[in-house]
């Protein structure tokens, strides 16, 4: 190794680092598709979080550390009587977070991310090098900021914008493309980036770009690239039986197909924290394990917990 220049070694071990991710990505995708409704989850650990996390939105763990963005609401948003300027409530005020999150529950770094009214962080995703994280306004068909930040200093950097409101964002590292999910993930995107990193269809009008979402078992509020042109998202359904009855929330893992936008499986995750909300409500991260996949969940507000599940894919 004496022998390498410092450039080629840092180049040579985000090579390495991309070429794990990928792996392990395309791992965890071929063992979702072995899961069915009757797949049986074991709680592993309940690890307090042990700060306030607000209204966690986005998740992905980068060796023992945890990378949550959330949104902290100063003023909610109000809906207007009638809608004004295309808007059916105003921007409310807030200010978004990435948290860096040990293994115990300590925060080890945060970074704030927000411009003006958009402050509402959403999915995130982490392509060996980058995370990228979609921040919109608190309010569909709004507009969004796309960051990407370096997991080392935190730091985030502005790579485009969009008049969008966009939930959740992959990067399709084999096709050098981002695919971003709208508000209650309706609409799909895809952006291209040249070998630069620089998006050259930004300012496609958002009609042109966008696919209509075939799928409506859940709303997604994660989602991850796992190779080959797939995306792993997970959600929720919100079900009523009558109006004046309490929500009964189901949630749910989608892996979806890229090129088309079609759900390749899907499977229900019927499990629920002591207090009765879903697993899948707020941010959520799978990886392979030696029975089958390990998941962690972090679905509650303010004082979370991060839950962790063993299922076996068979």
């Amino acid at each position: 190794m004496r022998y390498l220049t410092p450039p080629i070694v840092v180049a040579l071990a985000v090579a390495i680092s991309t070429v794990v991710v990928a792996d392990d990505r395309s791992t965890v995708a071929e063992r979702v598709r072995l899961l069915s409704r009757t797949s049986a989850w074991t709680r592993v650990a309940a690890v307090p979080i042990r700060f306030r996390t607000f209204h966690p939105q986005g998740m992905v763990k980068i060796g023992g550390a945890f990378f949550v963005s959330s949104v902290e609401v100063r003023v909610a948003t109000a809906r207007f009587p009638k809608p004004v300027n295309g808007y059916d409530r105003d921007a409310g005020a807030g200010l978004g977070h990435l948290f860096k999150i040990d293994q115990h529950g300590n925060l080890i770094a945060s970074a704030t991310l927000a411009d003006g009214d958009a402050y509402h962080p959403g999915g995130i995703d982490y392509d060996g090098r980058h995370i990228w994280v979609p921040v919109s306004e608190y309010r569909p068909d709004s507009r969004s900021v796309i960051y990407k930040v370096d997991p080392e200093t935190m730091k985030p950097v502005e790579v485009f914008r969009f008049p969008d409101s966009i939930g959740a964002i992959v990067h399709n590292t084999d096709d050098r493309t981002l695919h971003g999910v709208s508000w209650g993930s309706r609409r799909f995107y895809r952006w291209t980036m040249d070998a630069d990193g620089r998006v050259t269809n930004a300012n496609t009008p958002p009609a042109v770009l966008q696919t209509l979402n075939p799928s409506h078992y859940v709303d997604y509020q994660d989602c991850k690239y796992v190779g080959s042109r797939r995306m792993l998202c997970t959600g929720l359904a919100e079900l009523r039986q009558m109006a004046s009855r309490p929500a009964f929330r189901l949630g749910g893992l989608d892996l979806v197909s890229l090129e088309d936008g079609r759900p390749l499986h899907q499977i229900p995750v019927p499990l629920w924290t002591p207090n009765g909300t879903d697993m899948t409500h707020n941010p959520a991260w799978l990886e392979p394990s030696g029975a089958g996949l390990r998941a962690y969940f972090m679905p509650e507000d303010d004082q979370s917990t991060l839950y962790i599940y063993d299922v076996a894919a068979r």
